[in-house]
């Protein structure tokens, strides 16, 4: 694994504690007596407070990774811990925003209804929960919208419930799969902002999965890159763009063409990386 010459972000130091920690994850699926690698050896680390994204090519892997981070898949070797304990099964301290918010949403439930069932489940009492709601649509901008149904409203904000009930639940974590991708431009870029200040409002630490580079680049104080499958981390990236991010200003900047020009060449790159990993007469 290596880096670029940038700086950390100044939002979380070297010393800041890792809080989820991935330790040589391999994933081997079995099917029909054949065994696919589908994620070789990942070993990475998220500190406490930082927005981290990963990038890679179609097929790199990245959505098998979030689910052995999120405990929903168990991995063949190695293992993810959570502020120090094994991950073996959805962590209580973690949150999941997923791509496909439709199918995350109640449509026979309220907005309030939706954002509310995650603490229903926790068993948190109904006046703190009430305030956790609320506190979490005014937070995404859809305090006048707590009795609309899902269906109601459009796709951008139907992301914003989703990302509201992960919010209420008061995370350790948040892990975000490519969570904008079925969204229009315009939407994209306002969800963005909202996401940079959550990170920053509430001092969450977010895991950012995204196939968009300019995404990764604008939102993550670093950027993994994974390879194509099996997946490793081909580079660990970290961007030094001023903490105050601004769609316009910060994608007009000379250094966020530079980072994003070499997260460009490492992914296309990652695509033949075990190709070109492979000697001359040596196995593939």
């Amino acid at each position: 694994m290596t880096s670029t010459d940038a700086a950390p972000a100044a939002t979380t130091g070297p010393t800041s504690p890792v809080l989820l920690d991935v330790r040589k994850v391999r994933k081997t699926y079995e099917s029909a007596g054949r065994s696919v690698e589908a994620v070789r050896d990942l070993t990475f680390g998220i500190r406490t407070g930082e927005l981290a994204c990963i990038v890679g090519p179609s097929g790199a892997g990245k959505t098998t990774l979030l689910k052995c981070v999120a405990g929903l898949l168990t991995p063949s070797d190695g293992e993810v811990r959570l502020s120090g304990r094994p991950v073996h099964e959805p962590p209580k301290d973690m949150a999941v925003v997923f791509q496909e918010y439709g199918r995350s949403l109640f449509p026979w439930m309220t907005v309030a209804q939706n954002v509310a069932l995650p603490l229903k489940q926790k068993k948190v009492p109904r006046q703190e929960r009430d305030r956790l709601v609320t506190q979490a649509l005014e937070s995404v901008g859809l305090k006048d919208a707590p009795a609309a149904y899902p269906w109601q409203l459009s796709g951008g904000m139907q992301q914003r419930v989703a990302i509201a009930r992960a919010v209420a639940y008061q995370p350790a974590v948040l892990l975000m799969d490519e969570p904008f991708a079925a969204v229009d431009a315009q939407t994209r870029a306002e969800l963005e902002d909202l996401t940079l200040s959550l990170w920053r409002d509430l001092d969450m630490t977010v895991l950012f999965v995204t196939h968009d580079i300019d995404e990764a680049v604008y939102l993550g104080r670093r950027v993994l890159v994974l390879s194509a499958s099996p997946t490793v981390v081909m580079e660990d990236i970290a961007v030094d763009l001023p903490d105050e991010r601004e769609q316009l200003a910060t994608r007009a900047l000379p250094r966020f063409a530079e980072l994003r020009a070499h997260v460009y060449e490492q992914i296309q790159r990652a695509k033949v990386f075990h190709t070109a990993a492979a000697a001359p007469g040596d196995p593939a």
